[in-house]
């Protein structure tokens, strides 16, 4: 179900209810999806699942499929100090 902002602040022992029910609770603002509400153990959840599948930053940029960039060939110049 999608609540209104105005009925999800009318009824939110409602919403509250439900979402401690197992249903996740979505509320619109101006006709577009603002939010959703959902039980503390589901929130917790979805945050163990994404910790434990989270690749490293590292593996993340080895796994850049991005193109071999050729170095170029320049001989540094010499330098007076």
């Amino acid at each position: 179900m999608v609540w209104t902002l105005q009925d999800a602040k009318n009824k939110f022992s409602a919403v509250v209810d439900a979402a401690l029910a197992g249903t996740p609770q979505e509320v619109s603002r101006r006709g577009k999806p603002a939010v959703v509400v959902l039980s503390a153990a589901d929130y917790q959840q979805l945050v163990q699942s994404a910790v434990e599948t989270r690749e490293s930053f590292a593996e993340h940029l080895l796994a850049f499929p991005g193109l071999k960039v050729e170095r170029a060939l320049v001989k540094p110049r010499d330098a007076d100090f």
